[in-house]
């Protein structure tokens, strides 16, 4: 996901200028030009670290220089210092709150993601945590690494990674069969195709019909357990991945890895995940620590 740098820069800057305005007209009236100024960035909860490279891209970009301490992905207890920061007073000033909340946030989900991760391994070892699209405009990539970061599977990135037939395409095109066929056709064939299902025997028609992928929508585990069931006495099991998604929260994820699905997808992991704690300490920088910077 690193390879998009050009459009993660333009993100980050236009992240900043948001923030901005017209100018730090606090910072500018109270620090004067040439101050120099260093910081810590302290993560002040247990946590899996997300949020680094993009701090360090956004510290470049107001002429700051910073040096991480962990990696993305780590994990760390409280009162851990995640990066020492060093340059010009007022662009520590101007880059706080925007690196902060981005780091904060992606840490949030990342944590969230790793903690859904070790669930579902203790009920089934072999199904995956995903996410889906229920990302926030503008902040997709960040989200959808952050997942990474914390063990989970990005799912689709962007409408064009896979074909997802769901309930609103079917009202306009037609069958489940029909779509499946009709998507293989007009597809390329290095696209998978996954179909949305309610009930068991669309699962089947699914199946039959090809798609690589069946999604087990807002069904209840025991139902998902008939679905599976189904599959396996039509030897339609081995055919298909098999997701299940839609009213799963930290409370039954584990019922749902049981039932034998391969992959478990949840949106609150990118839209409701908390943010994690991380402060800014800044402080004048010394003779001796300027010499060093």
């Amino acid at each position: 996901m690193d390879s998009a740098r050009p459009e993660i820069e333009t993100a980050l800057r236009s992240f900043l200028a948001e923030d901005l305005g017209f100018g730090d007209i606090t910072t500018n009236a109270l620090v004067k030009p040439g101050t120099l100024a260093t910081a810590d960035v302290v993560c002040n909860e247990p946590a899996v670290v997300a949020g680094l490279v993009e701090s360090l891209a956004l510290l470049e970009l107001v002429g700051c220089a910073g040096k991480p301490n962990v990696q993305d992905g780590g994990r760390v207890s409280g009162g851990t210092r995640l990066l020492g920061i060093n340059g010009p007073g007022r662009s520590l000033l101007i880059v706080e709150r925007t690196m902060l909340n981005l780091l904060s946030h992606m840490s949030g989900v990342a944590t969230a993601t790793a903690e859904l991760v070790a669930i579902v391994k203790q009920a089934n070892a072999h199904a995956r945590v995903a996410c889906t699209r229920k990302t926030l405009p503008g902040l997709r990539y960040f989200e959808k690494k952050a997942v990474e970061l914390g063990g989970g599977d990005t799912h689709r990135l962007r409408l064009d990674d896979a074909v997802l037939i769901k309930d609103n395409h079917l009202s306009l095109s037609g069958s489940i069969s029909d779509s499946v066929k009709t998507a293989r056709s007009k597809v390329s064939f290095t696209k998978k195709i996954e179909a949305e299902v309610t009930e068991p025997a669309q699962a089947v028609e699914a199946a039959l019909a090809g798609a690589d992928i069946i999604l087990l929508d807002n069904m209840e585990p025991g139902d998902v357990r008939k679905t599976v069931s189904l599959l396996e006495r039509k030897n339609l099991r081995l055919r298909i991945l098999l997701e299940a998604s839609g009213r799963i929260s930290k409370q039954n994820i584990a019922d749902y890895a049981r039932t034998g699905v391969d992959v478990v997808s949840i949106g609150s992991i990118t839209h409701s995940a908390r943010s994690i704690d991380v402060s800014m300490d800044v402080k004048a920088a010394t003779s001796k620590r300027r010499a060093s910077s």
